[in-house]
């Protein structure tokens, strides 16, 4: 018997782990996998160890969608649950960084556009499906959707459900970097520890002010000012060493 659906995670250097455990559907999310994912994220926005998140799927697939076999037919319930999981996700206050190999396909694509950014492996393939299925898809997602694409290819994806490849996905900003299959682990790996390294101050503020937020200008200009990293920042370029930055993300 094939182990019960779970999204699962681990923190290992700061960076936590979330893995979309499903593979016997194409690690699909299942109703509950959808709720768990809001309070997953809380406790781990609320964990001091914690500085990135990488979300994934297990095995060869990201997240082929929502498992339409657990929604018992009421698609207006089941898109909440979904719209609720990407909105957790794009709110979280640290970096994140999808690790899509294989199919990145429906709810599968809503959540990994939810996050920061998104590192695939040659041969992923990504679709937004809702036309296939006749659901209108979420205003919320298709805004987040036509900011990192443009107005074309969102509509493109949208009007059509058609799966595109790496290199249109990259060309379209829909994903940031492609690497060999054996090589996305080792790239992410790799660039987690540089947003670990670098300042929490920097990474919040511009999170907020790239989603557009701008009534809190005064509240981060505060921030640097009061915490010193600025400070510690240019004293440890021009001393030549690794600056020790001591701002971080409030946990409630």
């Amino acid at each position: 018997m094939s182990p019960a659906p779970s999204l699962t995670h681990t923190v290992t250097d700061a960076v936590a782990t979330v893995v979309i455990d499903h593979p016997a559907r194409r690690n699909a999310m299942t109703d509950t996998m959808w709720a768990a994912l809001p309070p997953l994220l809380d406790s781990l926005a609320a964990d001091p160890a914690v500085r990135v998140l990488v979300l994934t799927g297990a095995e060869d697939t990201f997240c082929a969608g929502a498992d339409i076999s657990t929604l018992g037919g009421d698609a207006g319930a089941a898109q909440e649950l979904a719209v609720a999981a990407e909105e957790a996700l794009a709110a979280f206050p640290k970096p994140t960084v999808a690790a899509v190999r294989g199919f990145c396909v429906g709810g599968g694509c809503q959540l990994a556009a939810a996050c920061d950014l998104r590192f695939a492996a040659r041969g992923a393939r990504f679709g937004v499906t809702p036309a296939k299925l006749g659901i209108v898809y979420p205003a919320s997602s298709t805004r987040r959707l036509a900011s990192l694409v443009g107005p074309a290819t969102a509509k493109y994806l949208l009007f059509s459900g058609e799966l595109i490849g790496t290199e249109r996905a990259l060309r379209t900003g829909l994903v940031d970097e492609v690497l060999p299959e054996d090589g996305l682990d080792q790239r992410v790996a790799e660039f987690t520890r540089v947003l670990v390294d670098r300042s929490q101050l920097t990474q919040a503020a511009a999170k907020e002010f790239t989603a557009g937020r701008g009534d809190r200008d005064a509240y981060w200009a505060e921030q640097a000012r009061d915490s010193g990293d600025t400070a510690e920042g240019v004293a440890a370029f021009l001393e030549r060493r690794a600056p020790r930055f001591t701002w971080s993300v409030p946990t409630t």
